[in-house]
């Protein structure tokens, strides 16, 4: 056993040979609250989900996901960004830590997230597929007086998407400049302030055509968007769908 504990990876190789199901140890991650977990092939099919992402793609159990793709549960252009960025590892079988993602809850409110994907490896060293997670950025970050007072922005934001706002309005709300608030929230997140915003009320236009028999019109004045083709515009932009496609498509899930 000595000799065994020289060489940590043949000692480790050996233990996970000798469990009869090493899959139950991904059952761990169902009780991780807020974080996704998932793993996928090399055609960015999932092989397995933890339960966090069956609540947001809407479904009842990890089973359901299997050999599903992102294009099966979410709108083409946001699946696109999903497959584009595991095709990146799968392609150059390189890991990327610390990708921003802007991701809609199960109340359809999108929160910033950071994700880390990695490439799995077959016995003949060759990619067979990614495993990633995804976690709340206010989990993740330092908690610096910086990164404390772009929170409030997000709060902010969420609070009033509803409101006609301006950036100058959520700058003023933490005591800092537009041009500071732009150029922080930027570096920080990757996205600017008033993106964040429009994607939080697409975010919750998409929410309410799935939940929801309100009509556009409805959904306009709850969602802070100035009338139907200024939702539109920017809803399709956003999600590759017209509002009325996507309500075809997802409101019976």
């Amino acid at each position: 056993m000595a000799k065994e504990l020289q060489k940590p990876r043949v000692w480790q190789d050996r233990f996970f040979k000798k469990l009869a199901h090493p899959l139950t140890l991904l059952d761990l991650f169902d009780t991780i609250p807020h974080v996704y977990m998932y793993i996928k092939d090399t055609e960015s099919r999932f092989v397995r989900a933890n339960r966090v992402v069956c609540d947001v793609v809407g479904v009842g159990h990890p089973d359901e996901v299997i050999g599903h793709t992102d294009f099966d549960f979410f709108p083409p252009a946001i699946a696109a960004q999903y497959v584009a960025e595991d095709q990146r590892v799968i392609t150059t079988g390189e890991a990327l830590s610390g990708q921003v993602w802007v991701v809609p809850g199960k109340s359809g409110v999108p929160r910033l997230y950071l994700c880390t994907k990695i490439p799995l490896l077959d016995d003949k060293k060759q990619v067979a597929g990614i495993a990633g997670v995804k976690r709340p950025y206010e989990y993740s970050a330092d908690d610096s007086a910086g990164y404390s007072r772009l929170v409030r922005v997000i709060s902010f934001i969420i609070d009033n998407h509803a409101d006609y706002i301006e950036v100058k309005d959520m700058a003023a709300h933490v005591q800092l400049s537009v041009s500071q608030l732009q150029r922080e929230f930027s570096k920080k997140f990757g996205i600017t302030p008033s993106r964040y915003l429009r994607e939080v009320r697409v975010g919750m236009v998409r929410h309410l055509l799935e939940s929801s028999d309100l009509s556009l019109t409805q959904i306009v004045r709850e969602c802070g968007f100035y009338d139907q083709s200024h939702l539109s515009r920017h809803f399709k932009a956003s999600t590759g769908l017209t509002p009325l496609k996507y309500r075809r498509r997802f409101r019976a899930r």
